[in-house]
């Protein structure tokens, strides 16, 4: 093969074969950017399908006010999450002094007396403090008793009914 542009590049004593197989790779690489070229223009057009979905209806700024307005919100509702939270705290640290335990038991003071009138009551906190009152109803009248409970236990000897509605508080929980 002769030809003056391979005379001058120095390509003209090479086998003809050689071209046929050079053009085949060519053209098989111009193959293969076409179909990635096909491949990109499918993918841009499904941006571009989405983009469009995606602003329907709005310009760039609605769209940025609306992004604008979202992190407002979650900034807001993480604001209230953290209120709420130290409330929960504040809440439980608060309940720890409240009754939280109650245990009570009627009985009749009085043998002539029925109804069970008389009772004895128990009110306790979450570390088992708290009062009992014990209510006693006799002929004569009511009589009331306070008593001080500390962890549980108390100063002052208590009697059979505050001693069983003092374990039905402490077991209440």
């Amino acid at each position: 093969m002769n030809s003056n542009i391979l005379n001058y590049v120095g390509l003209s004593n090479l086998d003809p074969g050689i071209y046929v197989i050079a053009i085949a790779v060519l053209l098989l690489l111009v193959l293969i950017l076409l179909i990635c070229t096909i491949k990109q223009g499918k993918e841009l057009s499904l941006m571009k399908k989405r983009l469009k979905k995606f602003m329907s209806g709005r310009d760039a700024e609605s769209l940025e006010d609306q992004i604008i307005e979202l992190f407002e919100d979650n900034q807001y509702m993480k604001a209230a999450s953290d209120k709420n939270k130290n409330d929960i705290i504040d809440i439980n640290r608060r309940m720890r002094h409240c009754f939280q335990k109650i245990g009570i038991v009627k009985y009749d003071a009085l043998n002539q007396m029925g109804g069970q009138l008389s009772y004895a009551l128990a009110l306790l906190d979450e570390e088992d403090n708290g009062y009992i009152i014990n209510s006693v109803h006799g002929n004569e009248g009511c009589y009331s008793y306070t008593k001080v409970i500390k962890n549980g236990r108390s100063d002052i000897e208590l009697g059979t009914e505050e001693r069983k509605a003092l374990e039905n508080a402490v077991m209440s929980r």
